[in-house]
């Protein structure tokens, strides 16, 4: 396959993703952007069953039908906190990152090589027969190079985001952690606010008014995004888009 094909080929395919998402932009002019409907909530965490490494699963005893208490229980008749899957728990996302990075390079070098033939076999004296002008034996060549490089970059991020969201247990692993994902769509305006979380947490991570933290979810996915005119407005055209892709400059 040639490489006119081969682009083609990707001209074709990204033709077609922005016809369908074009057509999404046509269908809603006139009206605001339409919510998505409730779904499964595992899909949001990758779908199917979540794999990680596992230690072994320890073996208890008998259950104690007697007993008036059950381990990890937080009340004298249950457990409030999401334990199962169904079950729901609140997530305090509190996102405050500030990031500065500054760096600067200075490079230089310069060379410089010079040879020169005083004796050789007497052969030196034969050089103004071998070449059609005079030349100096005491500076037959000479070869200098000099480079500088000098570059600088910085970074300055900020980045802040105080939220709560309602998650739903997904999945319980075989050592007792759980598997959560949680969706929240907001309409204001013509404008879609959508915030997504899954991860993986600990049951004794979750507080007693079965909230928990965004820090102590373990492959946490955070997503916080829009959909809607002002977003159209700051999003750049499709040709703009392929153009900025393909064009190698």
């Amino acid at each position: 396959m040639t490489i006119r094909r081969v682009l083609a080929v990707c001209i074709l395919g990204l033709a077609v993703s922005a016809c369908g998402a074009t057509a999404q932009r046509l269908a809603e002019v006139g009206r605001p952007p339409a919510m998505s409907p409730i779904e499964d909530p595992s899909q949001l965490a990758g779908g199917g069953v979540t794999r990680i490494p596992m230690p072994a699963e320890e073996a208890f005893g008998p259950n104690e039908t007697n007993s008036l208490w059950r381990p990890g229980a937080r009340t004298f008749f249950g457990d409030p906190r999401a334990s199962r899957p169904g079950d729901i728990l609140t997530v305090n996302i509190n996102i405050q990152d500030n990031a500065r990075v500054q760096n600067a390079t200075n490079r230089s070098r310069t060379s410089s090589e010079n040879s020169r033939i005083n004796n050789f076999l007497g052969a030196e004296t034969s050089l103004a027969n071998i070449f059609p002008n005079a030349i100096d034996p005491e500076n037959l060549t000479r070869f200098g190079s000099t480079s500088s490089m000098q570059g600088s970059g910085s970074v300055d991020r900020r980045e802040q985001i105080n939220m709560a969201i309602a998650a739903i247990v997904t999945q319980r692993l075989s050592n007792g952690n759980l598997v959560i994902a949680g969706r929240q769509e907001v309409r204001i305006n013509n404008e879609v606010r959508e915030l997504l979380i899954t991860g993986i947490v600990r049951p004794e991570d979750i507080a007693a008014d079965n909230t928990i933290r965004h820090t102590q979810i373990a492959e946490a996915r955070v997503s916080y995004g829009g959909r809607g005119h002002i977003s159209d407005m700051q999003r750049p055209r499709v040709g703009q888009e392929i153009y900025d892709i393909l064009w190698p400059f």
